[in-house]
């Protein structure tokens, strides 16, 4: 019967192994995704799951730590809807897992958040484009006091389509390539 005595050597030898193995990504390190879930502040509720692939291999302390294909997973942290009047529709989202070579490993990325573009000057050309309609059917109807009164009429009607809609919503596609940030530093090994 033969026992094996590990010598210090081996111990050595195994743990440098182990470190050769074990990759690195820094803290701020950029993970380019392609969403596969679409996301809208119309439609998403907070903690709604998220998946993205990895467009591109990303290259780290010790090589390839995160592969091109990986999928990528988070959820939603926040959605609100814009109002009728003002505020604009937001969505912020952060991804949490990582499957690497059919391995799951938690990360932490910065915040991502998406507000929706002003809708101030749609508004505007509403109640304007209103004005200037009812302005030209009134001075059709009853001349330059008809032009006034419709242009009166017109920038109300305006006014009240503003008023019953909404500004625009926040979103991001299904196919939307994003740049993602490590929030803490990730250890493969």
């Amino acid at each position: 019967m033969r026992f094996f005595i590990p010598t210090v050597a081996a111990a050595v030898l195994s743990v440098g192994v182990a470190q050769a193995d074990t990759r690195r990504l820094p803290s701020g390190a950029v993970i380019p995704v392609r969403f596969e879930t679409a996301l809208s502040s119309a439609h998403s509720d907070p903690e709604d799951r998220v998946r993205a692939i990895v467009r591109a291999n990303v290259i780290g302390d010790g090589g390839v730590v995160i592969p091109a294909g990986s999928e990528i997973r988070g959820h939603v942290l926040s959605a609100k809807r814009p109002g009728r009047v003002k505020g604009r529709g937001q969505l912020a989202l952060r991804f949490d897992e990582v499957n690497i070579n059919g391995r799951w490993h938690r990360i932490s990325t910065q915040r991502i958040s998406v507000v929706a573009d002003d809708s101030h000057k749609r508004d505007a050309a509403m109640i304007g484009g209103g004005a200037g309609a009812g302005a030209i059917i009134g001075a059709i109807k009853d001349g330059k006091e008809g032009a006034a009164k419709g242009a009166l009429i017109g920038a109300g009607t305006g006014t009240g389509a503003v008023l019953v809609t909404r500004g625009k919503e926040a979103e991001i596609g299904s196919g939307a390539r994003w740049r993602v940030r490590l929030a803490q530093p990730l250890v493969v090994g």
